[in-house]
């Protein structure tokens, strides 16, 4: 269908408009956004019947050529909606290279090709690959004379000369997979990862291809040998590890004796401290979510000889952490070694799991005392937005409904004289009472606040809070950049197992989609609470409600690591910015 010449008017001013009879109310105020500068939820654009809505079909208003059409509405703020000519010459996909078009707005990641029961080498990079200051640290990364390095290593060729270092091999292949969307293959880091661990280069007991392997395995080597190797780099000392500094928890530990005898024999518990670069979730027939099994974790009974009872007896050892790390992977225990089949079956049990994970209960006191009054500041700011939301919501929907309303007065016409001159003798009826001195009291006008002025006070009650935040973070926690300031983590990644063993099945890997970046500031714009689901080369975009299908109770898809990260807390670049916009 043609498109159709009307005339536009708006504040005095004419614009030529070609209408679309195929498209909606909502193309046609995106075309005079781009001519007037006026946003289109701020338009009041006037057609027969009323205003135009976002989803009138334009067919239907029966344009003819020449047709005016009045519009009302301003830009928000002193010209901030005003349309400038970019900067820059756009560029069309067409036009882009494939590197440019990978790291286009909106682009589909990389897979990885599965080069022979490689999946659990896959699920784990990309999981990994989900750490953006990890990939910031591998840029930097510099390897020594002794690495190996070759110009294959840019083809993913290994065995040709190629590297044989781990940390090199992955600060190449997360280079080459930012520069495609196609499925890449790993071949470099794949023979990197059997020449350090030989154990990933076993051969199938059929003797056809190389054996599966278990992807929490993968997972703890890769990460313990990049603790090894990113050190000092940054301007930061020479045996500061990037691993210790966000992915490095510390447990206290006290170990006593079940006996009372042993107590009241004078032995005394036994202190400790220790490290951990991931949590485990035990799972039991008691385990029905994960915070079950991250406590189960915490309480270990160990077998050990008594001096005070002479012989060996059970002990608890309870750990509690005294440190938390801005990463925080978290392992299911789903796998058991069975001696009549000499393989690690899988615990089928379902275990549920939060987007959000509160760990404060699993710290130790000292720490407690730091990490709740930001938790719960946190958690107040949040509720205090969400509250914002849904007014906003509510607001719009109430907006929708009155001038639904009117547009059906409009229909019925105007009042009936019998209608007006009764609402006349009313008014007469009101200003007597008034004169009369019969002891009515004359009410004062109520004055109601725009929705502008209760945005702006909500606004401002938001962001004296924000600062109220920052002000309660301790300076013990403020110092260690890498640590995680509230006990409050979010759920980054997953890392799942299908089947029944695990030398056999199939890893994928769910990593969650961030905002895409704002041209302009380098920002991350909100995110959209969706996934991506790397299934070795298929990359596909999954809901929310999948990733809430992954806690098992069968051979499917079932969560195996989970990766979480710190809530972030405003930075006070932040705080600054939106204090400024408000004055």
């Amino acid at each position: 269908m043609a498109s159709v010449p009307v005339v536009v008017k708006h504040q005095g001013k004419k614009y030529d408009v070609e209408l679309d009879p195929t498209s909606t109310g909502e193309t046609f105020k995106m075309q005079l956004f781009s001519l007037t500068g006026v946003e289109p939820e701020r338009q009041k654009v006037l057609v027969k019947g009323g205003q135009l809505k976002d989803d009138t079909d334009m067919s239907k208003l029966n344009v003819k050529p020449g047709h005016t059409f009045m519009m009302m509405g301003t830009p928000s703020g002193d010209g901030a909606g005003a349309i400038e000519r970019p900067k820059e010459k756009i560029r069309f996909l067409e036009d882009m290279t494939e590197a440019e078009a990978a790291q286009a707005v909106g682009a589909t990641p990389a897979g990885l090709q599965n080069l022979g029961n490689t999946c659990y080498m896959n699920s784990t990079l990309q999981t990994l690959k989900a750490i953006p200051e990890l990939q910031q640290e591998l840029q930097r990364y510099q390897p020594g004379s002794s690495a190996g390095s070759s110009d294959l290593s840019r083809f993913g060729l290994g065995g040709l000369g190629a590297t044989s270092d781990l940390t090199q091999s992955l600060r190449d292949l997360f280079k080459q997979m930012s520069e495609t969307q196609e499925g890449f293959p790993p071949m470099m880091f794949l023979n990197a990862l059997r020449t350090a661990f030989p154990q990933f280069a076993q051969r199938a007991k059929d003797g056809h291809g190389y054996a599966q392997q278990d992807a929490e395995e993968a997972w703890s080597q890769i990460v313990t040998q990049l603790r090894q190797k990113l050190k000092g780099s940054n301007g930061e000392a020479a045996d500061s590890s990037f691993i210790d500094k966000y992915m490095r928890g510390s447990f206290e530990s006290v170990m006593e004796c079940d006996e009372s005898a042993a107590k009241e024999g004078g032995e005394e518990p036994i202190k400790g401290s220790d490290e951990f670069l991931k949590l485990n979730c035990h799972i039991t027939s008691e385990v029905n979510h994960l915070r079950e099994g991250m406590q189960a974790g915490m309480e270990e009974k160990i077998e050990k000889n008594s001096e005070v009872l002479g012989r060996n007896a059970m002990y608890t050892k309870t750990s509690r952490i005294t440190r938390l790390p801005k990463y925080l992977p978290v392992h299911f225990m789903r796998f058991d070694w069975r001696r009549d089949t000499n393989k690690k079956a899988k615990i089928m049990r379902k275990v549920t799991f939060p987007q959000e994970l509160d760990v404060v209960e699993f710290c130790s006191e000292d720490l407690k005392k730091l990490l709740i009054p930001v938790r719960d500041k946190i958690r107040e700011i949040k509720k205090e937005e969400e509250d914002v939301e849904r007014a906003r919501k509510r607001q719009k929907r109430m907006q929708q409904e009155q001038g639904g309303a009117q547009q059906e007065q409009k229909g019925k016409g105007p009042a009936t004289e019998q209608q007006a001159s009764s609402g006349k003798k009313d008014d007469k009826k009101d200003d007597k009472k008034k004169a009369s001195g019969s002891g009515d009291v004359e009410m004062e006008d109520v004055v109601y606040k725009t929705d502008a002025e209760l945005e702006a006070e909500r606004a401002a009650s938001i962001l004296k809070a924000k600062k109220e935040l920052l002000a309660l973070v301790d300076a013990k926690l403020t110092s260690d950049e890498g640590c995680n300031q509230s006990g409050l983590y979010e759920l980054r990644g997953v890392i799942t197992h299908q089947g029944a063993t695990a030398d056999s099945g199939h890893y994928t890997s769910f990593v969650k989609k961030e905002g895409d970046k704002d041209l302009k500031t380098g920002k991350r714009k909100e995110e959209d609470g969706k996934w991506w689901w790397f299934n070795d080369d298929k990359v596909s975009e999954v809901e929310l409600d999948r990733i809430e299908s992954l806690s098992g109770g069968g051979q499917s898809h079932s969560a195996l690591i989970l990766l979480y990260r710190a809530v972030p807390l405003p930075s006070k670049e932040e705080i600054e910015e939106a204090s400024q916009a408000s004055t």
